[in-house]
């Protein structure tokens, strides 16, 4: 079968599916497309480093436009129907991160099945708060890393209910997720990279790597969807420069 004849019966299923289950693109909206063409481009990855405070961290997307608006509907609106191609980018941040690993910089195309089975290294999450399982019924991360046929290792837990981040700026979320995970088993001799979904100042990877250090265990790498952009440099009254957090 040709692809174009392929393209044309997949967009023909698209059209038939709309008209029994009407549904819009969770990226601006239009009609019959659970995500248009023209949105699932915008979130082709651009995978790009990130620098808070001390830590590298591979992002995927600018938590902007299209991006913010899909990844928005899929962590908080239900719209798992986006985690398909929400899945690709956050693979290619990965797949950079383990690039970055001296003894994997071999891997330069598609990240293995399972990067434990064939580089040591486990690939660690941040646990969803216990109201935001509730709300939800799923991890959103651990959701895109099966939808990449990756495999998360289940090894942080919330310590307490911290809370939501939204709103705080950069002091309130560090002092809010100051020892706020906690490794559940020793990680002795364990190499991790730490996933997330967005990276705004940081606070959640770092609190993570905490975690994961006082198990015993190694943070090689940090990988994440999307980033917040900062904003530029501002002049404080005293004359020096603040970086503002968006």
């Amino acid at each position: 079968m040709s692809r174009r004849l392929r393209d044309y019966l997949a967009r023909a299923g698209q059209d038939a599916w709309a008209t029994l289950l009407p549904t819009e693109c969770s990226g601006c909206g239009v009609a019959d497309r659970a995500l248009c063409a023209i949105c699932r481009r915008a979130l082709l990855p651009t995978v790009h480093p990130v620098t808070r405070d001390d830590a590298r961290i591979w992002a995927a997307l600018t938590y902007e436009g299209v991006a913010r608006h899909v990844i928005a509907a899929y962590k908080d609106g239900g719209r798992t129907d986006a985690a398909g191609a929400l899945a690709a980018p956050l693979r290619a941040a990965i797949v950079a991160a383990l690039a970055a690993v001296p003894s994997t910089t071999q891997l330069t195309g598609a990240a293995p099945r399972s990067p434990s089975r064939s580089t040591g290294i486990q690939l660690v999450t941040i646990p969803s708060s216990s109201r935001a399982w509730r709300a939800r019924g799923y991890h959103p991360v651990d959701a895109l890393l099966h939808r990449a046929r990756l495999h998360p290792f289940p090894v942080l837990a919330q310590r307490g209910e911290a809370l939501d981040q939204v709103g705080l700026g950069r002091a309130a979320r560090a002092v809010n997720k100051d020892h706020s995970l906690v490794a559940t088993r020793s990680l002795e001799g364990t190499r991790v990279i730490l996933v997330d979904d967005i990276v705004t100042t940081g606070a959640t990877l770092l609190e993570a790597r905490r975690a994961v250090f006082a198990a015993g265990g190694t943070v090689v790498g940090l990988a994440a969807l999307a980033e917040t952009r900062r904003r530029q440099p501002q002049p404080s009254p005293s004359g020096q420069t603040d970086r503002q957090i968006l």
